[in-house]
């Protein structure tokens, strides 16, 4: 098990979140031109898919925002991790379900190419790997053609490198979103809200985890600074 680190302090508290949280009624998938609901075959095929081209030995896989908190399988161990030629982005768009609305569509994170993304990664269960690859794919995968497919990359460890599953964006999709500047980002951020919760608790239980583990983000912390100024001049925190 990772160790937790002492944390700085974050502007973004639970107050904040408690003061943008909305109760909304899941409205069932809304369709993107483009995109279709992604059925039982897809799921299944992907995971084969997947599992076919697994290299030799143990499964892992990297996650660099919301598995990290709330991962979608069982886990034998996990690991500090580095993705050289990746960064985590704030680049799939538009949510209108789960963290945003027609409204104010949220915007999710992927992993999108150029820099370095420091994240965890996880290895499944060898012999529970088919149930567990199929949870976390039903997960991430709501619509195809996937915004954000599954992809093999190369991360370094603390104990050597690893080849790991992750989820990164495929720049083509109509969903790949890409030059906002940062009042605009933090806007999305402190204003959205669908009925799994707001980005502004998106956004504080990453940038919470991250810390705790010794990750730390340079542009998510500004980012969490920015939402929390915006929601105290909004709310009157």
């Amino acid at each position: 098990m990772l160790a937790p680190k002492a944390t700085r302090v974050m502007r973004i508290t639970e107050r904040h979140i408690a003061a943008v949280e909305r109760r909304i009624a899941d409205p069932g998938p809304l369709l993107i031109a483009g995109f279709r609901p992604a059925t039982d075959a897809d799921y299944d095929e992907t995971v084969d898919r997947i599992m076919a081209s697994a290299p030799a030995g143990d499964f892992w896989v990297f996650a660099y925002g919301s598995l990290i908190w709330n991962p979608a399988f069982d886990l034998v161990e996990q690991r500090l991790a580095e993705a050289r030629g990746w960064r985590r982005s704030f680049c799939l768009g538009w949510d209108y379900r789960f963290r945003g609305n027609r409204e104010q569509p949220g915007l999710m994170l992927a992993l999108d190419r150029g820099g370095l993304c420091k994240g965890v990664a996880y290895q499944l269960p060898a012999d529970a790997l088919k149930p567990n690859l199929d949870r976390l794919i039903r997960r991430e995968m709501s619509m195809v053609p996937s915004a954000f497919p599954p992809r093999w990359i190369r991360v370094t460890t603390a104990t050597g490198p690893l080849t790991a599953l992750t989820f990164a964006m495929n720049r083509k999709s109509g969903r790949y979103i890409n030059g906002l500047d940062d009042d605009e980002l933090a806007e999305i951020l402190a204003t959205a809200c669908g009925f799994r919760g707001s980005m502004a608790e998106y956004l504080f239980a990453t940038v919470r985890h991250l810390e705790e583990l010794g990750i730390h983000d340079r542009h998510l912390w500004k980012m969490q600074e920015l939402v929390a100024e915006r929601i105290e001049r909004a709310h009157g925190i």
